[in-house]
């Protein structure tokens, strides 16, 4: 492809005699540089790719993009304002526009965007339509899982692969983090969700102002006759609807007026009475638990219609949904005991899982969590709280420590949890709550869900399940 192709949104000086060069790929990776490349250099979190340019040079790299003034190169290069932007611009352009012909749904909130997703991708499939999948759990393109290290791919895998897609439709988890660093920058949506908003990533935003201020940018980038769906049960998702309103888009609104599109008239865990279009007294089952879930599926159930699914389809695909790796995953103690595996990081995410087991019943509650190192530490009273509030034994533990280290995390858990139960060892306290739990009791193990350990721990697992289930064999022997 022709250099000025791709640089008609970025450069304007298109009489340069290197705007006739051929450009045969894109990279940010200078070990992934092939001849007659275009390398991007962009500062990260703990690399900086502007370090990598004269390595990328020498693979063959035949024009190079950065951010920092540069003395002179042995190839031409073009200094930009923002290269993450720039890489997103210019993998559309090299791509050819991929999302302009796709079905793209777009799905950003602090929870419940995995669990929506996948209910989506239930529906829609159950229906005969074919989809790709970009999230926290996995990738899934053309029928193909790909791994998934980052909720929102960065620029130029994404638009690789929407390229490479041959599904009807894209279903998108949008986190904050891919939205202000341009990972979906120039990507166009046909419906745009938002789920809620609760305390997170203020480690990386200023207040909760500016987390809100970029999720609503996603919905900026709908298509001119893109459809907006926003939980108004959700203060943040009020204010968005206001904002919309005032923007003239088209926007539907799940809430607890008669006049919205969707209303939920009983919210009981697994089995609700929705009424859509006003009217119609529907009657809405899922086999996973949860308050929550019931407002996750009547956004997908709200959404799906929009798309021109009947409702008869959507209802009955949704009764069968088998949930989410990870996502209130349940496993049968073999005392009789109940343990739940939940991504579950916020204190409304805490309030919504413990609070569920228990209206089912639980006789006691253990909850076992921990904190990311290097992230949001103003989030972690308040979770704390929850928990003390709800559950009758909760165990501090390890999460990802991140570059934190083992003592600094240590004191942390200590200060905020004196005179409480601290195991660091996340195995090793779930092998506590495991042993001591009875008939009847509930063990809600947050924070992880399906994702896999970061550090190792004394029991030779790799994940929340994978310690579950060891745990569940050595007690059956």
């Amino acid at each position: 492809m022709k250099l000025n192709t791709l640089l008609e949104r970025i450069e304007k000086n298109a009489n340069d005699p290197i705007h006739n060069l051929d450009i045969d790929g894109i990279s940010t990776n200078s070990s992934e540089v092939r001849p007659n490349d275009l390398f991007v250099a962009i500062k990260g979190y703990r690399v900086d790719g502007h370090d990598f340019i004269q390595k990328a040079i020498e693979a063959g790299a035949q024009i190079i993009i950065g951010e920092k003034d540069l003395p002179k190169l042995s190839v031409p290069y073009i200094k930009v304002e923002n290269s993450r932007r720039a890489l997103a611009e210019i993998a559309c352009e090299f791509y050819g526009n991929p999302s302009r012909n796709k079905k793209m749904i777009g799905i950003t909130g602090t929870n419940g965007k995995t669990t929506t997703s996948y209910m989506l991708k239930h529906i829609l499939e159950s229906a005969g339509k074919s989809c790709s999948l970009f999230g926290t759990v996995k990738n899934v393109v053309n029928g193909q899982s790909l791994s998934s290290t980052n909720t929102t791919p960065d620029a130029l895998e994404l638009n690789k692969q929407l390229a490479l897609s041959e599904d009807e439709y894209i279903i998108m988890e949008v986190s904050s983090h891919g939205l202000s660093q341009y990972r979906v920058h120039g990507v166009e949506f046909d419906f745009c969700l938002f789920t809620n908003l609760d305390q997170d990533h203020l480690d990386y935003h200023r207040d909760m102002e500016e987390y809100f201020s970029v999720k609503a940018g996603l919905f900026d980038q709908m298509k001119p006759d893109g459809k907006a769906v926003i939980n108004h049960y959700n203060s943040w998702g009020q204010k968005l609807a206001e904002q919309l309103k005032a923007k003239n888009c088209t926007i539907h609104v799940m809430g607890d007026q008669s006049h919205y599109d969707l209303r939920i008239d009983q919210l009981k865990s697994g089995n609700s009475t929705i009424i859509f279009d006003h009217n119609a007294n529907l009657n809405l089952k899922i086999n996973i638990l949860g308050k929550h879930n019931i407002l996750n599926a009547a956004m997908a159930f709200l959404t799906a219609s929009k798309m021109g699914l009947s409702t008869e389809e959507i209802l009955g695909a949704l009764e069968l949904f088998p949930g989410v790796p990870g996502r209130f995953e349940m496993f049968q103690h073999p005392k009789g005991a109940t343990v739940v595996v939940d991504y579950a990081h916020t204190a409304d995410a805490f309030n919504h899982c413990l609070q569920t087991a228990k209206e089912e019943g639980a006789k006691r509650i253990f909850h076992i969590f921990g904190f990311r190192g290097n992230r949001d530490v103003t989030k972690r009273g308040g979770m704390v709280n929850v928990s003390k509030e709800i559950s009758d034994v909760h165990i501090l533990t390890f999460d990802d420590l991140n570059d934190v280290t083992y003592e600094e995390m240590e004191e942390a858990l200590r200060i905020l949890n004196e005179g409480g139960y601290i195991i660091p060892d996340r195995t090793l306290a779930i092998k506590q709550a495991v042993e001591h739990a009875q008939p009847g009791d509930w063990i809600c193990i947050t924070g992880k869900g399906a994702e896999e350990y970061q550090q190792k721990f004394e029991l030779p697992t790799s994940s929340d399940i994978e310690t579950v289930h060891f745990l569940f064999k050595q007690m059956e022997m």
